[in-house]
């Protein structure tokens, strides 16, 4: 969109007008959809999604809205003063005219854990009930020949709900509304916000900790703020809902599977890779370009969460965008004190944590690929794309090489000061954001980097001499000959290595403040945490550039989360 239009969608009526619906008007709906109100948990057995309407929230609060989103999209701040759109974003659809649609619409998909099929978690254990359980996409629009889908999160029951009350609270959408702006401002692929509404007449029941508690189960039921936030991508399209067509198609559980698993990975193309994937190939061509291309996409966006200290938590199957981006803010966290085995979720485990997140990625690529295997029809072609898959290890290794590289300042990785690294970042706990910022600098000894030091091991003389014998060597392999030079690498390893990150106690203030009705620290981080590699005021600096408190090591809702929203 030209800038000089990008203020056009100031009424309802021209945003309405933006309306294109794809998916559910290119896909199939589920044939028994219309049979139930689908608000209660039941197999659906074919279809792409079900029509489910939105359980609005009472008397809705307006919290938060993406400014920087807003300008993106062309929408007008004034849209914000509409009551219509205010009811459409707190799940209020049922009132819209055409173009809008007065239903919204939810998808069932797969679980792989690591790669390992699952359908316990499915309430008829078929896997045919598991899917969106509180999330309910009510609009696709078409703005400036890009398209956008709007997903309300926390918007009620949907029949994949397994029985639960299909309600965020305010807790996890605070972290997530913040969280996805925050992540494009790291300049990392993710969904996005767009609004965040509260009700101070509707609470739900939740599994949390006690104050200041080490536990990692959750110790009672608190009641809890609803909260809806709108998230948008190009689509919510999942690795999971890709698998469960692929093992309908492999298991041949009713005709129309694999036509319906075409039809899907088809569309995923069009609404993700249409750039790049030529519409006039065959299908045989589209699918194993699709296995490279998304190959690439999410190699780079897990170099790049480890770059910036980021650990998605609950990284299944059905987290996994089939875009190539981040998706699903459920117990993600920003490292702090630097271990390789953090892992921010109590039921995560290993296999999740910060530097298993490759290895992560290519089990879940793993089920990605060996559901577009089911198109494929000669041994050739199943060979051919075979190859594409064993190249993943390869790939990733690349781009997390590169990664490090350019989080060093280096022109090309050295194994030999990265492992060297790693082992003075684990033996001096160091802050891994300020640790690579104050790098940035281009420290010649270890006192200039002493900020990022958690305990007192910069007095421990031998110690102190490794870190200075370490800076000598990685000064000597900096490409510098001159002031310009240093001070061009400096600037060019800042926009590489954060000042702000998202920290959990940042969140934890910000949602119970906002839970006694106060939202300033909420608009607080929102501005702070989307300039994150900008230098801002000393008392921002002061306030957000600083280590974790002795005293919140270990505490539950801090230091670890359950995946309760």
């Amino acid at each position: 969109m030209k800038e000089n239009s990008k203020k056009y969608i100031d009424t309802f009526e021209k945003f309405s007008n933006t309306v294109n619906y794809s998916f559910v008007e290119k896909l199939n709906s589920d044939p028994n959809g219309e049979k139930s109100d689908n608000k209660d948990p039941r197999q659906v057995f074919s279809g792409h999604y079900v029509n489910v309407e939105p359980t609005p929230i009472p008397e809705p609060i307006y919290i938060a809205h993406s400014k920087n989103f807003f300008k993106e999209l062309g929408l007008s701040e004034e849209l914000l003063k509409d009551k219509r759109f205010i009811k459409m974003f707190s799940g209020n659809i049922s009132e819209l005219t055409k173009p809008l649609r007065d239903k919204g619409w939810a998808t069932g998909y797969a679980l792989s854990i690591y790669g390992t099929e699952y359908y316990a978690q499915c309430p008829f254990q078929t896997g045919n009930g598991y899917g969106d359980g509180r999330a309910i996409s009510v609009l696709e629009s078409f703005i400036d020949e890009k398209r956008w889908e709007f997903q309300l999160k926390g918007a009620g029951c949907t029949p994949y709900c397994r029985g639960a009350d299909g309600r965020a609270v305010l807790r996890s959408s605070v972290r997530e509304f913040l969280a996805q702006e925050h992540m494009h401002s790291l300049h990392i692929p993710t969904s996005r916000s767009l609004t965040l509404f509260t009700s101070k007449k509707e609470q739900v029941l939740r599994p949390w900790f006690k104050e200041n508690s080490y536990s990692r189960d959750p110790e009672k039921m608190i009641k809890e703020y609803v909260a809806i936030t709108t998230r948008v991508a190009p689509s919510f399209i999942r690795v999971g809902q890709v698998e469960l067509f692929g093992r309908r198609t492999r298991k041949k559980e009713y005709e129309n599977s694999y036509k319906e698993l075409e039809m899907l990975v088809l569309h995923l193309i069009d609404r993700e890779y249409n750039k790049e994937i030529n519409q006039d190939l065959s299908l045989k061509e589209k699918v194993i370009l699709l296995a490279k291309l998304y190959q690439k996409r999410l190699c780079s966006l897990v170099a790049n969460w480890i770059r910036v200290g980021y650990c998605q938590g609950n990284f299944n199957s059905d987290n996994c965008a089939a875009g190539g981006f981040t998706l699903d803010y459920g117990p993600f966290g920003f490292i702090e004190m630097f271990d390789p085995q953090y892992q921010p979720w109590t039921g995560g485990g290993m296999h999740f944590s910060f530097f298993n997140q490759p290895q992560a990625a290519q089990k879940n690529y793993g089920s990605f690929c060996s559901a577009l295997k089911q198109l494929l029809k000669t041994t050739e072609d199943i060979k051919e794309f075979e190859e594409v898959e064993k190249s993943f290890a390869l790939t990733m290794k690349i781009e997390i090489e590169k990664m490090w590289a350019s989080k060093m300042g280096l022109p090309k990785f050295d194994y030999e000061l990265f492992d060297e690294l790693m082992e003075l970042l684990i033996v001096t706990k160091v802050d891994y954001t300020i640790f690579f910022r104050e790098l940035s600098n281009i420290p010649n000894e270890v006192k200039e980097i002493e900020k990022s030091f958690y305990s007192n091991s910069f007095e421990n003389e031998k110690l102190k001499q490794r870190w200075n014998n370490w800076l000598k060597k990685w000064n000597s392999s900096l490409d510098i000959n001159s002031i310009e030079d240093k001070e061009d690498l400096s600037q060019k390893m800042k926009q590489t290595n954060p000042k702000y990150t998202l920290r959990e106690w940042y969140l934890v203030e910000a949602y119970k403040e906002a839970q006694e009705g106060n939202y300033t620290k909420v608009h607080e981080l929102q501005e702070v945490m989307t300039k994150p590699y900008e230098e801002q005021t000393k008392e921002i600096e002061e306030k957000y550039y600083s280590k974790k408190s002795d005293s919140l090591f270990g505490i539950a809702g801090v230091s670890h989360i359950t995946c309760s929203s």
